[in-house]
């Protein structure tokens, strides 16, 4: 009797383990820096269920065309990655809006307030106007996150003036940025720079 409750205690130990180990691979898994290197062939190997598209488009605001691919399109999981070579062995760039699984090592995700994202960069940030291409871009102002190769973009929860439209720097007092409730959107990461 004493055998089998040995054993059995070591099984379940062990599926315990294992466990564990494939939690803290899965979260791994959805860091969104670790994709950096990967190729599409690593892609299509890490992500098999990733129901991925490909296709040729344009991007910057209709200037460069470049290959791409989508992982989990149409879910919250949504991830967009465009290529520096047509082979597919370079990413460009890769973001997501999608408010799912993906996550940066640097804490930042879709739905991180304004306040909050100053607290993580250690200094106040400013944001472009929205209603365009690059709507409410972050500038990390030489804070904590400069470095971190993060590009965010916010966008309002709350209605706003024409003011806060454009390709321009925002201006305002701290009360007129608290009413706009701002929050992460999108996050992109560029590694053609």
């Amino acid at each position: 009797m004493r055998k089998i409750f040995f054993i059995s205690a070591i099984l379940l130990l062990a599926a315990c383990n294992t466990a564990k180990k494939g939690t803290s691979g899965s979260t791994a898994k959805y860091t969104i820096e670790n994709l950096g290197n990967m190729n599409a062939e690593d892609l299509e190997r890490n992500y098999p269920d990733a129901n991925i598209q490909e296709g040729i488009d344009l991007f910057e605001e209709g200037t460069d065309e470049r290959p791409y691919t989508i992982l989990y399109p149409g879910t919250a999981d949504e991830l967009h990655i465009t290529w520096q070579d047509e082979e597919r062995t370079r990413i460009h760039d890769l973001r997501y809006a999608g408010n799912g699984k993906w996550k940066s090592e640097t804490g930042v995700k879709v739905g991180t307030s304004y306040e909050d994202l100053n607290r993580m960069n250690g200094k106040l940030i400013s944001f472009y106007g929205f209603g365009w291409d690059y709507s409410g871009a972050v500038l990390w102002n030489e804070g904590k996150l400069e470095k971190s190769g993060l590009r965010v973009f916010l966008a309002p929860q709350n209605e706003h003036g024409n003011e806060f439209y454009g390709d321009h720097v925002i201006e305002a007092t701290p009360e007129e940025i608290e009413a706009l409730d701002l929050e992460v959107a999108s996050i992109m990461i560029n590694y053609a720079i």
